[in-house]
């Protein structure tokens, strides 16, 4: 995080800091027990099928705590959101090597507290993306930066996470591999409760008392209404319906059936992810400085960049210099499409519309992958990459034209706002909608 030092000083850069510390424990933590459950699960069951239905599980709870937990964080608050889910998740997940290694654990009580953890540990996410802007703020921080900085950590753990839980599996056994996942979470809350101070950002008011569901309907309402949120999330989805399956299907069908070698495979996917971190990590140094809707159009058409040489069946040392490059210039997407979803969102309603955009994301996920097996089967590779390259270029061509991208410039600068510095941002009153996710 280099890039930080520049435009951040003092004490007002700690508590942002102390956010992507939390974030970077608390995600790779996430990362190796993506490794060591379903490697438990096959040790103590010896069954693919358990071993499907508990991934099944997990994803199940995060689509449902994505969309009704941000009404949640944003009612009591997104630092207590925060350290609330984390403690959850932390002693929920930490059950599993309890029990097993005791009184024993059967399957069903597995999938009980694998759900928990997905319905515990996703407000979390949401409330710390929240906290994004208002820390950034304070450290005088550029909102692209902060947000490149931020989108940088779950690139990292990605590289670290697998690693380090393949490492804990060969030397204590999955289970046992659990207990860092479990101690992550409790260091996170640890964290945000101590290190995370809050900018308030209005005078503290009397706590609405309007009932669940209709902040629920409020936070979609504003989805709807606003012209730039809906054109963004409608974008982001369809992207989200063709990118896991580029990555999760047609990549690795045509390392088996093209490239013959599943070498060839992970050297695609290695060099996607070295040139991602590169790409976020030098928007996050210029990003500031670049027009966005240009960046934007040029991000997306990059996407295709990988796409030609996979059609032509060139050589593999050209896919990966073009999958390199793609990764480069692609990176701005999520900063920026963050980034702009947080200008154009009142702070009020921030846990419900970053909650609803996962939810969605993750929810058409499924049927993109579900659509891709099929066309690769039945009408070939080809085919499929076509339809993936007119989906970005249809993106790119969206935000070049739509007229709620004509204008994505940062709103003025705003006035230092004091400080509060515990956990006093429960009392947050709906001040008026402004004008304004993730590859």
């Amino acid at each position: 995080m280099i890039a930080l030092r520049d435009q951040v000083s003092g004490a007002n850069r700690i508590p942002f800091l102390a956010l992507l510390g939390a974030n970077a424990i608390s995600l790779v933590g996430t990362r190796v027990t993506q490794i060591a459950l379903p490697w438990f699960v096959l040790q103590t069951t010896g069954s693919a099928a358990k071993t499907g239905i508990v991934g099944f599980t997990e994803m199940l709870p995060v689509i449902i705590a994505s969309f009704f937990g941000g009404t949640l964080v944003d009612r009591i608050g997104f630092k207590n959101g925060s350290v609330v889910s984390d403690l959850l998740a932390g002693i929920t997940i930490a059950l599993v090597p309890a029990l097993h290694h005791t009184v024993g654990l059967a399957f069903w009580q597995l999938l009980v507290l694998v759900f928990l953890v997905g319905l515990f540990s996703t407000p979390g996410m949401t409330a710390r993306q929240s906290l994004v802007p208002d820390l950034a703020e304070l450290a005088g921080l550029p909102l692209e930066r902060a947000n490149a900085a931020y989108q940088a950590i779950p690139r990292l753990s990605l590289l670290l996470g697998p690693a380090l839980g393949a490492a804990l599996i060969s030397l204590v056994g999955p289970s046992q591999a659990l207990w860092l996942d479990a101690a992550g979470y409790l260091l996170s809350a640890g964290i945000v409760l101590i290190g995370v101070r809050v900018p308030r950002s209005q005078p503290a008011g009397s706590k609405s008392s309007s009932r669940y569901l209709d902040e629920l309907r409020e936070g979609l309402a504003f989805v709807r209404q606003n012209s730039l949120v809906r054109t963004m999330i409608t974008v982001m989805l369809v992207i989200s319906i063709v990118d896991m399956p580029l990555f999760s299907v047609v990549l690795p069908v045509y390392a088996d059936r093209v490239l013959g070698s599943v070498v060839a495979l992970g050297t695609i996917v290695s060099v996607f992810g070295a040139g991602a971190l590169a790409g976020v990590l030098a928007y996050g140094a210029i990003g500031h400085k670049l027009p966005r809707r240009p960046t934007l159009v040029i991000a997306f058409a990059a996407c295709c960049l990988s796409l030609t040489p996979l059609a032509l069946e060139a050589p593999l040392w050209v896919i990966a210099t073009c999958v390199a490059v793609e990764g480069v210039i692609s990176a701005p997407i999520n900063p920026l499409a963050m980034t702009l979803l947080q200008e154009a969102t009142p702070a009020e309603l921030r846990g419900r519309a970053f909650g609803l955009v996962t939810a969605l994301g993750l929810a058409v996920s499924p049927l993109g992958l579900l659509m891709a097996g099929y066309i690769v089967d039945y009408a070939g590779l080809l085919p499929m990459l076509g339809l993936i390259a007119v989906s970005y270029l249809a993106a790119a061509a969206v935000c070049g034209t739509a007229p709620a991208f004509r204008n994505l410039s940062p709103p003025a600068a705003l006035e230092p706002t004091p400080v509060v510095s515990t956990a006093d941002t429960s009392s947050r009153q709906v001040a008026g909608y402004q004008e304004g996710i993730s590859r």
